[in-house]
């Protein structure tokens, strides 16, 4: 029978060999684990081949299946997050600054693990093995809990990584994975502070919302993503098209998908067709505004709660702004704080949109999908932080750390 106390408990145990783990026992196990992983892609394909199935006869969304499925190369690509952060540089163990005090005390601020990091994530398997990589690596043990659509491929994969990690002189336990995945098994591990250090939510809206509000662990909230490209009057408009293609179709399940297209007024009917016919290559349901609607008449009109929705498939809502000032206005308005672009040849324009945008990444002339810890040189991420607090924008490895602060004397005391 599982049991969430005996699990992180011995998570909390593991938490304290692995804090002190040298950096090449860390990488000597997280290549352990990427060897792993395509030694045994058999047994993960086969789990994996299961949860799919299962999904398809409950009528799952194939936009979410997408995100479920996996295949050679998704295998191959977790193996290579896995070596990618094995070859970072460990963010543990140096100091972010020494100083020492009139008094001849020398006080250092160090880098170190969190302790034991609890993720509570949706559907896509790979996070399994990203999350796990980035954990070993900044010396945090994780507990991992999956949503039940992935399931079988989450424990085939923890199984896998555990298995390699003990083989390597880590403890097993460095990565531990919560079975269980009901709502009550959930709850409860969103209490439990007394062995988990940190909580991050990686999945849609109301979860993060439900950890945000449940959890009495400190929470890195990763956010959802309704993000926005803005086509300035000042646009390569061949190139914006080219872009919010890529944005919205690219892959429309995943949080870096552009969710809502502004385009100034006067571009607007040059743009909008140019747009429209490569968005109907993959079948893009447009929602616009009035505006939008003139222009091409066979668009949905658009409600106002569309502009607020991370759809996470083929339909894009789509406004006719004034210009950049509008522009700014309705993003910062709209936005979940993830990912904004503006398309523009305009310097003055790219400045302000980057200035003035409040979100964790902001683009010029860029597709909003790079929004990745891979594609930032993270080698993975955690999830995609929208909080302002401690980390913002993808987490990778130094988000995963805390300082602590080591002070030398020589018998000084404090008058």
């Amino acid at each position: 029978m599982f049991d969430l106390n005996e699990l992180c408990r011995a998570a909390k145990a593991a938490s304290r060999t692995l804090m002190t783990a040298g950096t090449e026992q860390k990488n000597r196990a997280l290549l352990a684990m990427a060897d792993a992983v395509e030694e045994n892609s058999a047994e993960i394909l086969a789990a994996n081949a299961a949860d799919v199935a299962a999904a398809r006869e409950k009528g799952t969304r194939e936009n979410l299946i997408d995100r479920l499925i996996l295949d050679g190369k998704r295998i191959s690509s977790m193996a290579d997050g896995l070596r990618q952060v094995a070859a970072l540089p460990d963010p543990v163990g140096g100091f972010d600054s020494v100083v020492t005090r009139p008094n001849g005390l020398l006080i250092g601020k160090k880098r170190v693990p969190l302790g034991v990091v609890g993720i509570i994530y949706e559907a896509r398997p790979n996070v399994t093995a990203d999350a796990a990589a980035l954990c070993v690596k900044s010396g945090n043990v994780c507990v991992l809990r999956g949503g039940s659509e992935a399931v079988r491929s989450n424990q085939a994969i923890a199984d896998v990584m555990r298995r390699a990690a003990g083989e390597s002189g880590l403890p097993e336990d460095c990565v531990c994975f919560v079975s269980d995945t009901g709502r009550d098994t959930a709850a409860a591990m969103m209490k439990m502070d007394k062995y988990i250090d940190v909580l991050i939510p990686r999945g849609g809206a109301g979860l993060i919302r439900t950890v945000v509000e449940t959890a009495t662990i400190p929470v890195i909230e990763t956010g959802t993503g309704n993000c926005h490209v803005y086509i300035d009057g000042a646009a390569d408009l061949k190139m914006g098209a080219e872009i919010i293609y890529n944005a919205k179709c690219s892959r429309p399940s995943v949080c870096n998908a552009a969710e809502s297209l502004l385009v100034a007024e006067s571009v607007a009917g040059e743009f909008l067709p140019m747009a429209k016919t490569l968005l109907d290559k993959k079948g893009v349901e447009i929602r616009g505004d009035e505006k939008t609607l003139a222009i091409l008449p066979d668009a949905v009109p658009a409600t106002e709660e569309d502009y607020y929705t991370e759809f996470l498939d083929y339909i894009l809502s789509v406004k006719v702004v004034s210009g950049i000032d509008e522009a700014i206005e309705f993003i910062n308005e709209h936005s979940t704080g993830h990912s904004e672009c503006i398309v523009t040849n305009d310097y003055n324009n790219a400045l302000r949109f980057q200035n003035e945008i409040d979100s964790a990444a902001v683009y010029v002339n860029a597709s909003t999908r790079f929004t990745d810890g891979g594609e930032f040189g993270f080698g993975a991420e955690i999830g995609i932080s929208t909080q302002k607090l401690h980390a913002r924008g993808p987490v990778g490895l130094e988000g995963l750390t805390t300082n602590k602060y080591v002070i030398l004397g020589q018998g000084q005391v404090r008058e």
